[in-house]
């Protein structure tokens, strides 16, 4: 039950931030489950390894690449889903940021 909750939970923070930041679209509401779907993925799959080829990188930039390799994260995911886009890294990076802060603060109530 909590997953579905989850699963709800990323995709308002999804359909909210694609309203607020000028250059996210995200067609409809299906797109933007799907869209929550493939993000939990490939946060669960690929980012970890991502952080641990670039563990070299991330302690000379003192932790900042760690935002470059969820940019990266977003960019794969717009590659995968129809009906999402995103117009280039700062719109990719606030993307990121929003959908995180919304996820984290509706999921405290889960708790």
């Amino acid at each position: 039950m909590k997953l579905i909750i989850r699963l709800l939970i990323s995709t308002l923070a999804i359909l909210v931030a694609a309203n607020i930041i000028p250059g996210v679209q995200v067609v409809d509401t299906t797109t933007a489950i799907i869209l929550a779907i493939v993000l939990g993925i490939l946060n669960t799959f690929l980012k970890p390894v991502l952080q641990i080829l670039a563990l070299p990188i991330t302690i000379l930039t003192l932790g900042l690449f760690y935002l470059v390799i969820n940019v990266f994260i977003i960019f794969f995911a717009e590659y995968l889903v129809q009906g999402f886009s995103v117009d280039g890294f700062i719109p990719a990076l606030l993307f990121g940021f929003v959908v995180s802060i919304i996820s984290g603060i509706l999921g405290m109530f889960l708790e």
